[in-house]
């Protein structure tokens, strides 16, 4: 969400893939909208070599996608992602994000307004390559009352339907994280799960956490520094928290009056716990207050804890699939083919032995 922003893994919060390009929808107009911008990045796509050749290429840039071809061959190589084109070109988007997210959900709710697609199924939002017409559709729901958050997307994907670029937009990030990203995004054309954006995420993030560790490991560099993802942690989980107080505020079915008092009441005091968190574990560092300071509804806390509810779990996976690739995705694969209460009880079962293991 640069500018302001939040650094690593909240910064991504809306980076979720792009899924929408993949089935119809109810407005043509949408439709034609999402159709247009995705062929304009396929148009303006140039291969990596090809720029890293420009002499009229900055030597920043070319170092920067030099070092990001180096991780999309590593991928493939090293992680068993797929071998395929994406990743493998550039776009210069002259805009800040490739896309924007718009999240909706009721004034006393925390449960999304769902957009549901024939192949990606059910997701808490709907994607627009252009700003000013995200702008439109979070007026429109807001005029019906609704919560609304508009989240930025540095980085996104069709899930393998196209040869997916990178954007200038995901170069806001360090090298780490454009690394990352790539691990993820291709983690979600090895496999997704129709409808289950939590067991998708949480995987695609497990993918790109281990698979930084293995990435800088190979060219002979620490592992990532804890305190950032400590950090991190720490933060989703005060917002999380926030959001359960006021799942149970709103169970409380109390009148409209009396639910906007108390929802308000529940953000000013999670602000108050922010400031006591920060300064006391932190040393005030205040990446995260522009987040904070700025309002604060239902639709805004949507994103948090989708990326790593059940990142335990697939590294409790991994180890059992004694730290192979092949057949840790194979038993992921197994994984998704059950039915979603099933698949859930054995994630929470594995969840609980990550978090009993010593």
């Amino acid at each position: 969400m640069p500018s302001p922003t939040l650094r690593g893994r909240p910064a991504r919060l809306a980076t979720v893939a792009l899924c929408l390009l993949l089935g119809g929808c109810g407005s043509l107009r949408y439709y034609a909208h999402v159709a247009h911008g995705q062929a304009s990045l396929l148009m303006h796509r140039r291969p990596i070599a090809k720029v890293l050749q420009d002499p009229a290429t900055d030597p920043t840039l070319a170092r920067r996608l030099r070092l990001a071809a180096q991780a999309r061959r590593f991928a493939s190589a090293a992680l068993a992602l797929p071998d395929n084109r994406s990743y493998t070109s550039y776009v210069d988007l002259h805009r800040p994000y490739v896309a924007w997210n718009v999240f909706a959900t009721p004034p006393y709710s925390v449960e999304a307004l769902p957009q549901c697609f024939p192949i990606a199924g059910c997701v808490a939002y709907r994607g627009y390559f252009d700003q000013s017409r995200a702008r439109v559709r979070a007026a429109e729901l807001k005029a019906q009352g609704e919560d609304v958050w508009i989240g930025p997307v540095p980085a996104y994907s069709t899930l393998g339907w196209f040869a997916d670029p990178i954007v200038s937009s995901m170069l806001r990030w360090d090298d780490d994280d454009v690394a990352g990203t790539i691990f993820h995004e291709l983690a979600h054309q090895r496999l997704y799960v129709k409808g289950d954006t939590a067991f998708n995420e949480s995987f695609a993030s497990f993918v790109e956490q281990e698979g930084l560790r293995q990435w800088r490991k190979a060219r002979g560099l620490p592992p990532p520094g804890s305190r950032d993802q400590a950090m991190e942690h720490g933060f989703t989980a005060l917002v999380l928290d926030l959001r359960e107080r006021l799942r149970r505020l709103y169970a409380s079915r109390d009148d409209p009056a009396k639910l906007a008092r108390g929802k308000q009441a529940q953000v000013d005091a999670f602000r108050r716990r922010y400031a006591q968190w920060r300064d006391s574990r932190w040393s005030g560092d205040r990446r995260y207050d522009a987040w904070v300071e700025a309002p604060i509804n239902n639709a805004k806390l949507l994103p948090f804890g989708l990326y790593d509810r059940w990142t335990g779990a697939f590294a409790v996976l991994f180890e059992q699939a004694e730290r192979q690739w092949g057949a840790f995705y194979a038993a992921v694969g197994t994984l998704a083919e059950k039915p979603e209460a099933e698949r859930t009880r054995e994630l929470e079962h594995l969840a609980a032995a990550k978090n009993h293991a010593p």
